[in-house]
């Protein structure tokens, strides 16, 4: 499933092409994906201006002149391509073939600037919903949904207070999209790891006033949106279904140190550990357990 970079890396994708732009026309080519579309989805599309183009957590939403915001969801296979005047718009920087088919083209946008923006999903589990713009942070799905972890307000502070009294283990907490919203399980091994904290360690020790843990912490955030910004910079990860707007696969998988690198040697200079893979709530995890305490 495409996690926040990817789909911060779909939204600046498709921001030139839909940013101020009217909705000219709307194809909906079946009555639900994951859920059913929305009530009259196309009537109440057509004719309006995409006033903003945003991501809530691992959600993009675009923010419409009538007053409503169209949620869009990724879910496993979702992908958007952007064709302008009949020609793929060079969004991306490295180009390969994509694995979308017609039959899986589910929505189709035509904007007012001549872009076809198509919504194509093998496996259908993305979903679109309409929810009035002046809700849209009580609405079901962004209810109780934690900070976005780009930007100063996640900070070691701010870890401390989270994760005060939290028994669970650190990678459990880092996920709870109550707490932090939008973290993926590819992007946490790779934060702890280079934190040097195990994904184990009981999540409320870092709420100690001990110095060294509040070092910690402060350390983790800075992690955090170094390992974010570095992906959405690299256009996120390609693995399964992911691909930019423009048909082109990100490449932050390249930079991996520990995320489906079970057996090879950690890349921590002077560290003699190798990478483990462990399983937590019935996810993978890699980490080293020589260097990360």
């Amino acid at each position: 499933m495409p996690e926040l970079p990817e789909v911060e890396t779909v939204r600046r994708g498709l921001e030139p092409a839909m940013a101020r732009q009217r909705l000219i026309k709307v194809e909906q080519r079946r009555k639900d994906l994951r859920f059913p579309f929305p009530p009259h989805f196309t009537e109440r599309l057509e004719g309006q201006r995409v006033m903003s183009l945003s991501r809530r957590a691992k959600y993009l939403v675009l923010d419409l002149s009538s007053g409503e915001a169209l949620i869009m969801h990724l879910g496993m296979s979702g992908r958007f391509t952007v064709e302008m005047a009949g020609e793929k718009s060079p969004l991306g920087e490295f180009h390969y073939e994509t694995a979308g088919k017609a039959p899986h083209d589910h929505v189709v946008f035509q904007m007012e600037n001549g872009a076809r923006i198509t919504y194509n999903d093998p496996r259908r589990f993305g979903f679109m919903d309409l929810v009035p713009s002046a809700s849209l942070a009580q609405s079901k799905h962004f209810k109780g949904m934690g900070i976005e972890p780009l930007g100063n307000a996640l900070d070691g502070e701010l870890i401390q207070t989270l994760f005060a009294d939290k028994k669970t283990p650190l990678k459990a907490a880092l996920l709870d999209q109550r707490l932090i919203a939008g973290l993926g399980n590819i992007y946490v091994c790779e934060a702890l790891h280079r934190s040097g904290l195990s994904p184990k360690r009981r999540a409320g020790t870092l709420a100690s006033n001990r110095g060294a843990m509040r070092g910690k912490a402060a350390l983790l955030a800075a992690t955090i949106r170094e390992v974010l910004t570095e992906a959405v910079q690299a256009g996120g990860s390609s693995l399964r279904d992911y691909a930019q707007t423009d048909g082109s696969l990100g490449y932050f998988q390249h930079r991996f140190r520990v995320y489906d690198r079970e057996g090879e040697k950690c890349p921590t200079p002077s560290c003699t550990g190798m990478i483990q893979r462990i399983v937590q709530s019935g996810r993978s995890t890699f980490y080293c357990k020589t260097c990360q305490k």
